[in-house]
C-alpha cells in the first residue's frame, strides 16, 4: 500500500480492518502503516507478507527469518495489533460470531503441476523466466529451507483452528492464498510456487470457515469453494488499482458481509 493511499483513507472509527500483509519492505514502512491506519480503525489484524519478511541489502544488519519475523510482531503489539502468535479473537460486531483466525503460513513450492518434482520447481518457473525476489532476501533461519518453516506453521496452526472451528464459524486470514486453483496469475502462471502451500487446501472445510481472507497476488476477487467465500483484498502497487477512485473504494466488507453461496 502506498504512503498516498494510506494518506487518503478516511477514518472508520466503528470497524475493524484486516491488514493481509505487505505494508512494505522495512521495518520502518511498517512502523509507519500501522501507526497511521491504528488511529482510523477501532481495530486492526495483521498478518506478514513476503515483502516485510525480506532483509533488505540497505538493512543487511537486521534479524533473517524467524527472528525477522518475531521483530515484525513485536512492532504490530507496540501499536495494539491483532497477530498470528495472539489468541484468536471472536467479531463483536454485526453478522455471524465468527472467530478470526489471522494465520502465517508461508510457501513450499507446492503450487506447481504434478509432473514436477519438488526439486525441480523453481527450475520450472525460471523456464518463463521468473525468480521471486524471496529467493534472495526471504531467508527461513533457522530452518534449513522455507518449506520446513512452511511445515512448521503449518503444524502449529492446526490444533489451534481445530479449536476455534468447534466453538463456531472462523474467518481463516492468511497473506497467500490457501488453495492452488486459486493462485492463478494469467500473465506469469508459474509465479505460482512462491504462492502458497497444498497442506491449507482443504483448510476451509477443516476448520469451519465462514470466509477465508488474503492477497499477495494484487489481483482483487470474490471466489466461492464449497460455499465459503475467498476474498483476495491485495491493493498492491500502484498499477494494480486506479488512483483516481476513492481509495476507500477498494476497502472489502468481510463481516456481516454478503451469505456465502457456490
Amino acid at each position: 500500500m502506498t504512503r498516498e493511499a494510506l494518506a487518503a483513507l478516511p477514518a472508520y472509527p466503528e470497524d475493524w480492518l484486516i491488514v493481509a500483509g505487505d505494508v512494505g519492505e522495512t521495518e520502518q514502512h511498517l512502523h509507519y502503516g500501522l501507526a497511521l491506519l491504528s488511529r482510523r480503525f477501532a481495530r486492526l489484524l495483521w498478518v506478514p507478507g513476503n515483502h516485510e519478511l525480506w532483509t533488505v541489502p540497505a538493512h543487511a544488519g537486521e534479524p533473517r527469518g524467524e527472528a525477522k519475523y518475531e521483530r515484525l510482531v513485536a512492532i504490530c503489539r507496540d501499536h495494539g495489533v491483532l497477530t498470528p502468535e495472539d489468541p484468536y479473537v471472536t467479531w463483536p460486531g454485526a453478522g455471524p460470531r465468527c472467530v478470526l483466525a489471522p494465520l502465517f503460513l508461508l510457501y513450499d513450492y507446492s503450487f506447481r503441476p504434478p509432473e514436477v518434482p519438488p526439486e525441480d520447481a523453481i527450475a520450472w518457473a525460471a523456464e518463463d523466466n521468473l525468480l521471486c525476489s524471496d529467493e534472495v532476501l526471504l531467508h527461513a533461519d533457522p530452518y534449513p529451507d522455507k518449506p520446513s518453516w512452511c511445515a512448521a506453521r503449518c503444524l502449529a496452526a492446526e490444533p489451534r483452528l481445530a479449536a476455534a472451528a468447534g466453538e463456531g464459524p472462523v474467518v481463516l486470514i492468511n497473506h497467500y492464498p490457501l488453495r492452488y486453483d486459486l493462485a492463478v496469475l494469467p500473465r506469469i502462471p508459474r509465479f505460482s510456487i512462491w504462492c502458497g502451500t497444498r497442506r491449507s487446501e482443504d483448510w476451509h472445510r477443516r476448520f469451519n470457515a465462514h470466509a477465508v481472507v488474503y492477497g499477495h497476488l494484487h489481483i482483487r476477487g470474490t471466489y466461492h469453494r464449497d460455499g465459503v467465500r475467498f476474498e483476495e483484498v491485495s491493493l498492491g502497487y500502484p498499477q494494480n488499482y486506479d488512483a483516481r477512485r476513492p481509495i476507500a473504494s477498494y476497502l472489502r466488507e468481510i463481516l456481516p458481509g454478503p451469505a456465502a453461496a457456490d
